[in-house]
């Protein structure tokens, strides 16, 4: 049986935080009805690779769920939109501020019409405050967040991350309280508003910088390579540091492509066993016993100096070899995976993270997998829905609606836009 089984969900979020959040949902079963304007999520023609296909940024994020389009500028979308209302467990929205209540849907208004209706909402900087009326995007997010000022190095730009944390991370953390909430209904038969902001969410993120910035009143940050002292007040860029309390960064190996660099953490544990390999081959037979290098303490005093050497001896091998190498010594370490490195790794086939689907319009194509995995419930990943590829389905299966009906509301553009509204 799927987890989510028997949930249904009005998903009228676009772009990527929604969708995130939506999709996961519906690999673990829940009903997921794609609510869209007339002309379609936005990200359908965006960045889009195959002519007349729906582009990947939409794919990836839309699969397994039904696709409705409905013009709420007409009284009889609306209608349907309160239908359907009706019918759901969830609604899901990330308007910019004020979109949702100017079309007459409040929240008070939704959970009038729906008492037991959880509502989920996404917005850049919440419903409150005073930059609750900004628009916010994934690096807007990242950059008022935290994200990107502890990004990079000390002397560089402040760097985004690759990992999508405003938007996805948005959508995780969203996620997580309307499931919440959908377990608190079931107890009371209240439905609630459920609201995430982008610069919340990358802010719980960065949730070890918070840590920093305190510890910064008392102390200076040993484990950080570059210079820190008590009351500088911004935690700093530190460039590949662990930002823990072993040392870690990334080498760079052979043959020493912008990819080739393997992430090692230096435990206390394991230096001695480290030094003994790396020493004598760098004619430093007594590497494991020199006093820069005795503890913790001394090698992050002289982190530079370890992380050259380690580099030197990493120079003769590639970052595949010297994971092998450093594996039997307990040394924690990892290759930089590239897009291609991962596309075609044994583990991350074998896990399903990266798994091919095909429809008649795009072909073959791969998505990111299901990163949760539920014993008794696995996730069967099926293609994103064309634009409107539900809507008879929907309208007679859900809501009831025979073919006149159906048909008068075509006509009255409450699908597409009309002449009427």
């Amino acid at each position: 049986m799927e987890a989510l089984k028997g949930v249904r969900i009005l998903d009228m979020t676009h772009v990527q935080a929604g969708p995130t959040c939506s999709q996961l949902l519906a690999w673990m079963g829940a009903d997921v009805i794609k609510f869209e304007p007339p002309q379609g999520d936005a990200t359908r023609g965006q960045l889009r690779d195959i002519p007349g296909a729906d582009s990947l940024y939409f794919t990836m994020l839309n699969c397994n769920k039904r696709s409705i389009t409905v013009n709420m500028k007409s009284p009889q979308g609306k209608e349907v939109f309160v239908d359907l209302l009706k019918e759901c467990d969830i609604v899901m929205e990330n308007f910019g501020p004020g979109v949702l209540d100017r079309l007459g849907f409040t929240w008070e208004k939704i959970h009038a019409i729906n008492p037991r209706v959880v509502m989920g909402s996404i917005k850049g900087f919440g419903s409150t405050g005073p930059y609750a009326e900004f628009k916010a995007y994934e690096n807007v997010a990242q950059a008022m967040g935290g994200a990107m000022s502890t990004t990079g190095t000390l002397d560089g730009t402040p760097f985004v991350t690759g990992a999508q944390i405003g938007d996805s991370g948005t959508g995780l953390h969203l996620a997580i309280g309307l499931l919440a909430a959908l377990h608190q209904r079931d107890r009371t038969g209240k439905g609630q508003y459920v609201e995430v902001a982008m610069m919340d969410g990358v802010m719980n993120l960065c949730r070890v910088k918070w840590r920093d910035h305190q510890r910064l009143t008392r102390q200076s940050l040993a484990e950080y390579s570059v210079p820190t002292k008590v009351g500088m007040g911004d935690v700093p860029r530190a460039g590949n540091d662990s930002g823990g309390g072993q040392l870690g960064n990334a080498i760079h190996c052979k043959p020493h492509g912008p990819n080739d660099y393997i992430y090692v953490v230096v435990q206390e544990a394991v230096w001695a066993n480290l030094a003994n390999l790396i020493g004598p081959a760098l004619g430093l037979p007594e590497l494991a016993g020199d006093p820069k290098f005795a503890n913790i303490g001394e090698r992050r005093n002289n982190q530079q100096e370890m992380w050259a050497l380690i580099t030197k001896f990493a120079a003769n091998h590639t970052k595949r070899e010297f994971m092998a190498i450093l594996n039997p010594l307990d040394v924690p370490c990892g290759p930089i995976m590239s897009t291609s490195d991962l596309a075609n790794d044994e583990h991350i086939r074998g896990r399903e993270m990266y798994v091919e689907l095909e429809d008649e319009k795009r072909g073959k194509w791969w998505n990111v997998g299901m990163p949760i995995k539920l014993s008794a419930s696995p996730a069967k990943i099926k293609r994103a829905p064309f634009l409107g590829e539900h809507n008879d389905d929907v309208l007679k299966n859900v809501l009831g609606y025979n073919e006149s009906k159906v048909s008068a509301m075509r006509e009255a553009g409450a699908f597409e836009v009309s002449r009427k509204t």
